[in-house]
């Protein structure tokens, strides 16, 4: 298994799916970055303004500070995640093929066929798989607006150890 294709189906997610990462990442980000800032763990606050009262005692060490610090670092972590996957979905939306050209050039050409937004193929390891090709992100490369009928047959090319990460080959697709 090549590193690189498991990447590129791991980035090819968010991509074809852009429309939804647009909306997805754009709104958790702001609630994952308000997470992550101090003070926002549970009970945190209650803690500061019962210290400080003189309600609760010193017992020498932090309590629930490790707690907030690894819910913090997660979200900060899961904030940036989620960053990456806007960018990637506004790229998509934008029709930049972010990980199309990678998947058409090292990819294994088989033949499917078509039934709305939805693609049937069979690998060479005889798995069959319908996947999703939306109209937002359409799975087409190199020429991203050929008209593709329902029912006809096309040539499409996934990567052999995901074939998940797939895209419908438009210079070998009948006009």
């Amino acid at each position: 298994m090549n590193p690189m294709d498991t990447l590129i189906w791991l980035v090819n997610f968010p991509a074809s799916h852009g429309y939804v990462f647009v909306f997805i990442a754009g709104f958790s980000t702001l609630g994952l970055f308000a997470l992550s800032a101090r003070g926002a763990a549970p009970g945190e606050t209650l803690r500061r303004v019962r210290e400080r009262e003189g309600l609760l005692r010193s017992t020498g060490r932090p309590r629930g500070e490790i707690g907030g610090r690894v819910l913090r670092v997660a979200a900060r972590i899961l904030a940036f995640v989620m960053v990456g996957s806007l960018a990637i979905g506004i790229l998509s939306l934008t029709g930049v093929p972010v990980t199309r050209a990678y998947i058409h050039d090292h990819g294994r050409p088989t033949t499917a066929t078509m039934d709305g937004d939805w693609v049937t193929f069979t690998t060479a390891e005889g798995a069959e798989y319908t996947l999703e090709s939306n109209f937002f992100t359409p799975a087409v490369y190199p020429d991203r607006d050929v008209y593709l009928p329902s029912g006809e047959p096309v040539v499409v090319r996934y990567l052999p150890s995901h074939p998940q990460a797939f895209v419908i080959d438009s210079e070998q697709t009948p006009r």
